[in-house]
């Protein structure tokens, strides 16, 4: 009984202990951190864009699941077979999109038809082979293109953006530190963002099934922009 009476007084005091250990730190982290300077700075790149991808789409219906099915088939093999003949890893790559197909209703709610739609989709750094070919494919719709920079050149403009942020950051916090009077400054927090503003993808108004077989030939006209890459660092530090 005795040794229960002395576990719970210990128990007791050690637990007051510890609250008031915790008290005493909450006190000391509410205090507010004195020449403390909180700001952050952007370093912003530009590049023209190095990739272009292509969307095409072929779409069909008849009064059949299996009649769509083979109408599809018969535009999209012979395209993709023309377009493997041109790819090249990292300048032309060939790959197939999206496939739907789905019933349509009449008045009377019941099935009256099938209509189904297929894509190929074309990409890669060779933007006049990608267009040549997006001209030359019969039975497809352009339907979307886009512009982007690669890995290596998007990896390539944030490391030199995190360069120039950096730097004006420590720049400006020395320049802020003998402003007020103080010899130099230390790093108390800093995090770093990126962020990519390329040109977003976008829909194609060419009507590429309803071209005259003159200009069947003739390469999908485009045009890449600019891309920029923007590195931001924030932080905080302590003013010595």
């Amino acid at each position: 009984m005795k040794t229960s009476t002395r576990l719970a007084t210990s128990m007791l005091l050690i637990l007051g202990l510890c609250a008031g250990l915790l008290v005493q730190a909450r006190a000391q982290g509410l205090a507010p951190p004195r020449d403390v300077l909180q700001f952050s700075v952007t370093a912003t790149l530009e590049a023209r864009q190095d990739q272009l991808s292509v969307t095409l789409r072929v779409t069909r219906e008849a009064s059949e699941a299996a009649a769509v099915q083979q109408q599809l088939k018969a535009v999209l093999d012979p395209a993709l077979a023309e377009a493997r003949l041109q790819a090249q890893p990292g300048a032309l790559e060939v790959r197939s999109g999206a496939f739907s197909l789905y019933p349509r209703s009449g008045r009377d709610g019941r099935i009256s038809g099938w209509q189904g739609s297929a894509e190929l989709m074309l990409s890669g750094s060779d933007m006049e082979r990608i267009a040549a070919l997006a001209g030359r494919l019969q039975g497809l719709v352009v339907v979307q293109t886009g512009f982007g920079l690669s890995r290596e050149q998007r990896e390539k403009l944030e490391q030199q953006a995190q360069a120039q942020a950096i730097e004006r950051f420590r720049a400006r916090a020395s320049d802020i530190a003998r402003s007020f009077g103080f010899a130099g400054y230390s790093l108390r927090e800093v995090q770093i963002s990126t962020q990519d503003q390329g040109a977003p993808l976008r829909p194609s108004m060419m009507a590429m099934e309803a071209r005259s077989s003159a200009a069947s030939d003739a390469p999908l006209p485009l045009e890449a922009g600019q891309a920029q890459v923007q590195v931001t660092v924030s932080g905080s530090v302590q003013l010595r």
